[in-house]
């Protein structure tokens, strides 16, 4: 009895704590694992870094026009929306088009043709999730389009989802060096006989690769997966 208790009290020699040899070893379990989170921690993206990027925009979309998306400012152009316009004889006919800059750049919409040829690209509403799903697809996709024939009598119609769409959103998967990212733009359509408008409103992409975003989210930082705290892992270490 004498013995344990001997054992088990700290005892102090030439200014040294020696710890009994159980709490010893608890206190080593703590530091490893203390430090082990510690190299997690430092190892995880910052709340900073975990975040929505979103551009303000005012820009007008007029035929024979077009205009490059660069989503995350790095000067390489992601997409390309382009305003045409043409006419033959007593026909005329105007397209709003969405086209991916790079191969492994893709539009939500429609992956096979619809009204004969046309590949639409959806008009998505606020709150929308865009993430790794089976909407993306490649390839350009038509926003809207409009005809107008002159005979008698005239006439003229517009189509495509973006048919006269007020805040609607495009949805982007995009490449940064290798690595995939999620985007939005916003806009307004319209439609007037042969001629389709548009004006961009604003975008934003999310700056974590594979993260989804939501359509309409301009700001705020995304949660980050925390490590157990030091106050768990002391009492896991503590644990016989």
């Amino acid at each position: 009895m004498m013995e344990r208790e001997r054992r088990g009290r700290h005892a102090r020699k030439n200014g040294i704590i020696h710890l009994s040899v159980k709490l010893e070893r608890s206190v080593s379990a703590y530091v490893a694992a203390a430090t082990a989170a510690g190299v997690g921690l430092l190892a995880l993206p910052s709340l900073a870094e975990a975040k929505v990027i979103y551009t303000p925009a005012k820009v007008q979309l007029l035929p024979s026009h077009r205009f490059p998306l660069d989503l995350n400012h790095d000067k390489e152009v992601d997409f390309t929306l382009v305003d045409t316009h043409g006419s033959y004889f007593f026909t005329a006919w105007g397209f709003l088009t969405a086209y991916p800059n790079r191969p492994a750049n893709a539009i939500w919409g429609y992956g096979v043709g619809r009204g004969g040829f046309l590949r639409y690209a959806s008009a998505l509403p606020a709150g929308f999730k865009l993430g790794p799903k089976k909407g993306f697809s490649p390839g350009q996709k038509v926003m809207a389009h409009s005809t107008f024939a002159g005979g008698r009598p005239q006439s003229s119609t517009c189509y495509g989802p973006w048919k006269n769409a007020t805040n609607r959103y495009l949805g982007f998967r995009f490449k940064i060096g290798t690595e995939t990212h999620y985007g939005w733009a916003r806009l307004n359509v319209s439609c007037n006989d042969t001629v389709v408008t548009g004006t961009l409103t604003g975008y934003a992409y999310e700056t974590v690769p594979n993260k989804p975003i939501i359509t309409g989210k301009t700001k705020g930082a995304d949660a980050v997966s925390e490590q157990p705290g030091l106050g768990h892992l002391a009492r896991g270490a503590a644990s016989p």
